[in-house]
């Protein structure tokens, strides 16, 4: 059986268990096409920017689960857990030269984009919007 590189991404309030395994480079997400499931191709093209930059495209297929957020957190966890499988799948390589690891780190793809909504504060209509001021 083929082994199987596993990979979990999060951002935002999104998280994506990521399976890869050798084969024609057929995405499915949580049972649909990727193409299908996402409305816009800069979506696909976002969560595909790891097996592009690594010359993988055709060389895995893999199948994603997701769940929480909106498109935009949920194609950047898939990108985090895409990336974190590639790593798996590369370890062997690790200290050579040209290696996955170098390649997706300069890229910046590595790194978790810790950046969520922040809290709305009591007396506020958002995090630090104001109420309209009135002098009279």
């Amino acid at each position: 059986m083929a082994k199987v590189y596993i990979g979990t991404g999060r951002r935002k309030s999104s998280v994506a268990q990521v399976k890869m395994v050798p084969g024609k480079g057929k995405i499915t997400v949580n049972g649909r096409d990727v193409r299908e499931f996402f409305p816009y191709e800069t979506n696909v093209m976002d969560l595909m920017q790891p097996l592009t930059a690594t010359n993988n495209e055709e060389t895995f297929d893999i199948d994603v689960k997701v769940s929480g957020g909106g498109f935009t957190g949920q194609t950047g966890a898939i990108r985090l857990g895409i990336t974190r499988a590639l790593l798996e799948y590369d370890a062997p390589n690790a200290e050579t030269e040209g290696n996955y690891r170098s390649i997706l780190k300069k890229a910046g793809f590595i790194t978790r984009d810790s950046r969520v909504k922040e809290r709305k504060k009591p007396g506020l209509k958002a995090a630090r919007r104001a109420p309209q001021f009135s002098k009279r």
